[in-house]
């Protein structure tokens, strides 16, 4: 007879904490590791936001979903993007926990850090080499005995780097792992880690930050009382079934339902009054979460950013406290009086809401948040001076592009948004956005000398020659529209189009006519900056994957091309004075927008 599911909740150390005959294992079929530093620097900011917070209840990582049909092998049906990083983030900390107990001193002052200190690496070590206590010292002394002790296996065929995670947490310290990983070819700089290694290499940066005070208690916190749900099931195909259908339905109160509801108890007599107000807010709300803009939640937490700057409660003996309160906290313990006015917040919500709703269609508010979500939090700490029918486009696209120069940046450096030279910056420049009586000549001057202080255009220009994704694509377009006149918008439905086919039924002779002889070789420069545009969805459609000739003049029959789009690129193209697109003009279009970009973030 089958068993039964078993649910859990676990503390992220007795998650992790395996048998020696056991390991978790990477199916054939999942995706490979896909978390990138933003992804982490969200985890850690979660982590680190409720040590800050001092609550009494655990933190909550949510679900994971393991088939255990084989005893010993735990097949990670959900939740292997989460686990993978967990051991990142745990080889880090055991490398920083181990530097630290050899650095304290054994005077009686230090006895009990060195003691907490000493009892996290171990309970680490316990976790990444199935450790039992008295071996603990032996593999101290030679750190070849964790060779091959697998706490994770990974089978997936969509994974490149199979042995990142056993080449990084077999590794005694930071500078071996480095050099034990794998290099991508042609790649320069943190381009060449795999995300295995990037996000160790965050981690690691982060924890490195921290006093021995402070690393003790995030070890201690992170370990014991953050924690996920493991169910286990021991039918794959019932685990599968689980993974499609866990939280269908049900779904927890949010902070918005939990101040709502704090609202309406305050709200005395004209409880009737305030539910209009507040469905007025939903209604719009919604409206702005349909297009991906703003929630009730995320207008909540716009409105804490500004109030906090408005009050400059994160300034502190003239520094800066980047460090965010959640927000039931906020409004519940920290500012509870904000609730005693229920009216006077939802006429403050409202305004937020109505704001957003002038300028979401603005092109440039539409480029700013294709780069960040966490902009919203400062253009609405700027459009905080302005009524919403006081608001337009002209008057916010220097910020905004204030604002999008900074989050370049950030796509292009290996570098998370909690570090100080973003977040930091941003939590200090907020104290001047939201101030009216600050021209803003003062904010375009504080971030000018920002960007100059603390990035180089040649390494920016660098890291843009290898760029490989697509949101620059949108900011090339528009620099190029600003250059020319042109007018510049876009619409979600809108396709990055590869000038130079990354696919299709004509691609070996193309790739042949442009002078590339190798797979190699194509898949190192049909990704450039250069090679990609934006063009609409039907005309994308129509010309597929044809010859460059053909798309830009588009006189096959009924198809469309490249002089049917509104886009400046496009149209430039069907004047390019050669029907070939070869290697050489993907270089020269990736070098031109590199130019593009760099003279745009300092405005040389």
């Amino acid at each position: 007879m089958a068993k039964n599911i078993e649910p859990n909740l676990k503390s992220i150390s007795a998650y992790l904490k395996l048998r020696k005959s056991e390991s978790f294992v990477i199916p054939e079929y999942q995706r490979g590791y896909s978390w990138s530093i933003s992804e982490c620097d969200k985890l850690w900011q979660d982590v680190e936001a409720f040590i800050d917070s001092h609550a009494s209840d655990p933190y909550f990582f949510g679900t994971i979903i393991v088939d255990c049909s084989d005893e010993t092998k735990f097949n990670l049906i959900d939740g292997q993007q989460r686990t993978t990083s967990f051991i990142l983030l745990l080889k880090a900390l055991l490398i920083s926990l181990t530097k630290a107990v050899r650095s304290i001193s054994n005077d009686e002052e230090s006895e009990a850090l060195k003691a907490g200190l000493t009892a996290n690496r171990n309970k680490v070590m316990s976790i990444l080499y199935k450790a039992d206590d008295e071996e603990i010292p032996s593999i101290l002394k030679d750190f070849e005995k964790v060779k091959n002790i697998s706490i994770l296996e990974n089978k997936s065929i969509n994974e490149l780097y199979k042995n990142e995670i056993k080449n990084i947490v077999e590794s005694f310290d930071f500078e071996t792992a480095e050099l034990n990983v794998y290099k991508i070819p042609r790649k320069q700089k943190d381009n060449k880690y795999t995300n295995h290694f990037r996000n160790f290499k965050y981690f690691y940066g982060q924890l490195s930050t921290k006093n021995l005070d402070q690393l003790n208690v995030f070890a201690k916190v992170f370990l014991e009382k953050c924690q996920i749900i493991e169910i286990r099931s021991w039918q794959i195909e019932q685990a599968i079934t689980m993974f499609n259908s866990l939280n269908s339905t049900g779904m927890p109160l949010s902070d918005a339902d939990i101040i709502s509801a704090k609202l309406y108890s305050n709200a005395g007599s004209k409880k009737e009054d305030f539910n209009k107000q507040w469905e007025e807010i939903n209604k719009l709300a919604n409206k702005l979460s349909a297009q991906n803009i703003a929630d009730v939640n995320s207008i909540l937490m716009q409105f804490m950013y500004i109030s906090r700057s408005f009050k400059k409660e994160y300034l502190k003996n003239d520094s800066i406290d980047v460090t965010v309160p959640g927000l039931r906290r906020y409004f519940t313990e920290i500012n509870k009086d904000l609730l005693n006015k229920p009216f006077e917040l939802c006429d403050e919500l409202m305004k937020i809401t109505k704001k957003w709703e002038v300028v979401k269609d603005y092109p440039i508010v539409k480029l700013l948040l294709k780069f960040n979500e966490n902009s919203k939090l400062y253009l609405s700490g700027y459009l905080y001076r302005f009524e919403p029918e006081e608001i337009s486009e002209s008057k916010i696209v220097e910020v905004c592009e204030c604002l999008l120069q900074l989050f370049v940046i950030l796509e292009l450096v290996d570098a998370g948004y909690s570090s100080k030279n973003f977040k930091t910056f941003l939590f200090t420049v907020n104290l001047k956005l939201v101030d009216k009586q600050v021209p803003i000549q003062d904010i375009v001057n504080d971030f000018r000398n920002h960007l100059a202080n603390n990035w180089v255009g040649e390494e920016l220009a660098t890291s843009i020659l290898e760029y490989e994704q697509n949101i620059l694509v949108f900011l090339n377009e528009y620099l190029y529209s600003k250059e020319n006149g042109i007018k510049f918008d876009f619409i979600e439905s809108v396709n990055v189009e590869h000038i130079m086919p990354s696919s299709g039924r004509n691609i070996e002779s193309i790739r042949k006519d442009a002078g590339i002889t190798s797979d190699t070789e194509f898949r190192g420069i049909v990704n450039k900056l250069g090679n990609k545009i934006l063009l609409e969805e039907e005309i994308n459609k129509s010309i597929s994957n044809e010859w460059f000739k053909n798309k830009k003049m588009a006189s096959v029959k009924s198809k469309s091309g490249y002089k049917d789009s509104n886009y400046g690129i496009a149209q430039n193209l069907t004047k390019y004075k050669k029907d070939l697109w070869e290697k050489e003009d993907i270089e020269a279009a990736t070098k031109r927008a590199s130019d593009r970009i760099v003279k745009f973030i300092f405005q040389t």
